[in-house]
């Protein structure tokens, strides 16, 4: 009897702390990656990117976020050129968001709007949609590991991408 009151106790004050960082008014940072072969696309054959958020949340369980990322990839499609070197592209993306946590288990369902503007070629919009968890480390640092669809507007078929996402953020 007195281990199920303890372990209710403790479950209790592990809820009451998740809570407390999807409170309205609390600033969130976040650095993640989708680096080491973490994501797929018709026309990349290598991607090495990194990105940056930072967002506050509006309402309780409501985040705005601003993000930018770096993406250097090494182009499928044009793997050699007539010289016989490989061909890589940068691209640089800003974009904006929202996430909606679930305060019971710390899923959270996200969806942004980015623009790419990409070295050599073209500039693009995306929509990217996600799913992930947030993984409480202490009171404000998390894992956030998730799962993201990168849908092209510009080239649905050959740029959108699909891939999971590895990210520390840290609430204030």
């Amino acid at each position: 009897m007195l281990k199920k009151v303890i372990l209710g106790a403790l479950l209790a004050l592990t809820t009451m702390s998740a809570n407390a960082q999807f409170e309205a008014g609390k600033k969130y940072i976040n650095l993640s990656t989708s680096s080491l072969g973490l994501s797929y696309s018709k026309n990349d054959k290598l991607r090495f990117d990194l990105g940056a958020q930072a967002g506050v949340f509006l309402a309780n369980d409501w985040m705005l976020y601003a993000q930018a990322v770096y993406n250097h990839k090494r182009l499928m499609y044009e793997s050699f050129t007539r010289t016989g070197r490989k061909v890589y592209q940068d691209e640089v993306l800003l974009g904006i968001g929202g996430r909606y946590y679930i305060e019971q288990n710390g899923i959270y369902l996200g969806l942004g709007a980015q623009y790419a503007h990409h070295e050599q070629t073209y500039d693009n919009i995306y929509v990217t949609p996600e799913i992930g968890y947030a993984f409480f480390i202490n009171q404000y640092l998390t894992i956030e590991p998730s799962v993201y669809y990168q849908m092209s507007l510009n080239d649905f078929s050959d740029a959108s991408t699909v891939g999971l996402k590895i990210g520390i953020g840290f609430t204030f």
